[in-house]
């Protein structure tokens, strides 16, 4: 990423360029992404190709203001954050499904980030509801966020009996938990973008997949709430956690609040496939 590419990826964020990479500014960084880059699914749904290339990827969440899931949001956030002098290793995920069951491999993308100032932190601009900001990864007590009580504990074993890793603190599988329900376990491997090109195709074209099931493009508000668009459905989640659920009575409205509430300008409505949600 270029000079270029980095001012105009600030000021889609609405961020300065900062002096040094520090706690604090990556800090800053992850919640004003959470804030005005949303959480979306609608390419699916819109026939658009989903390529995991920085350029591509930096055209569409930069350059067409748009948002995206996991493998765009954090693969484009690594970009930018290498580019400002931070130490980035992308790390594959599972995701814990019904049951504690894993998802496929490469079912997320996240991301481990070293600051000037000491510590290694998990930031994940790309999970939906999730932290405001960063994780410290060494950390295996709660960790308080207006997102809820976290914590990043090893990984006990799997289905099959296997306990990932191996064994050490920098190459045990990791599992992330919110307000005490494990969220994803995480391979503390050293990935590429490449990688996770596997789990693109899945989560795209699987029926069962839960992103080509529904519709979703979601937020955090300025309040530290949450404002979430699914189908005709409109969801503002206060931080208190109270929400207001209210549907949309035409595509004309929610090609409205597309536009206003979260900056994406679309010529139509996304329609779920067939077999999915469209709330």
């Amino acid at each position: 990423m270029d000079s270029a590419q980095v001012d105009a990826y600030l000021d889609r964020i609405g961020s300065d360029r900062p002096a040094w990479p520090t706690i604090e500014v990556l800090r800053e960084l992850h919640l004003r992404h959470l804030q005005t880059v949303p959480f979306e699914n609608l390419s699916i749904h819109l026939g658009e190709e989903i390529v995991l290339e920085e350029k591509r990827l930096f055209d569409k969440i930069v350059g067409a203001r748009r948002g995206g899931f996991c493998y765009e949001l954090n693969g484009t956030f690594a970009a930018l954050l290498t580019a400002l002098g931070f130490d980035v290793t992308l790390l594959a995920g599972r995701v814990h499904g019904e049951q504690g069951r894993l998802g496929v491999p490469y079912d997320h993308l996240a991301l481990r980030v070293r600051t000037v100032d000491g510590g290694d932190w998990l930031a994940d601009v790309g999970f939906g509801t999730h932290s405001h900001f960063p994780l410290e990864i060494a950390a295996r007590g709660e960790q308080r966020d207006p997102g809820g009580v976290f914590r990043v504990i090893e990984a006990t074993v799997d289905a099959a009996g296997v306990r990932g890793g191996g064994g050490s603190a920098d190459s045990s599988d990791l599992d992330v938990l919110r307000n005490g329900t494990p969220q994803y376990r995480l391979e503390m491997r050293p990935r590429v973008l490449e990688d996770f090109v596997s789990g693109v195709w899945w989560n795209t074209t699987s029926p069962v997949s839960h992103f080509v099931r529904s519709l979703v493009c979601s937020r955090v508000t300025e309040e530290g709430g949450r404002i979430t668009l699914s189908g005709r459905r409109l969801t503002a989640t206060a931080p208190g956690g109270q929400k207001e659920v209210s549907d949309l009575a035409s595509d004309e409205e929610a090609l409205e609040v597309y536009r206003e509430t979260f900056g994406i300008v679309l010529d139509r409505v996304p329609t779920v496939r067939q077999g999915g949600r469209n709330d």
